[in-house]
């Protein structure tokens, strides 16, 4: 889970998340198809990412 008490701590564990995703998919041997399907691409001997459609920042100010 990537909910957490602070926006700190929720990185830690979407970061987490994202390592033991991409571990299990390694050990499934799935990462090459994972990869495939959402864009990247083989370049080189190195992974490249799609281009990015868009990135979106959020705020909130709170108890001012």
């Amino acid at each position: 889970m990537s909910s957490e008490e602070t926006p700190e701590a929720a990185r830690i564990a979407l970061d987490e998340a994202v390592n033991l995703f991409i571990a299990a998919a390694t050990d499934m041997g799935t990462l090459e198809e994972i990869l495939q399907e959402t864009g990247y691409r083989l370049q080189n001997g190195k992974w490249v990412s799609p281009e990015w459609v868009a990135v979106e920042k959020h705020r909130a100010i709170i108890g001012v």
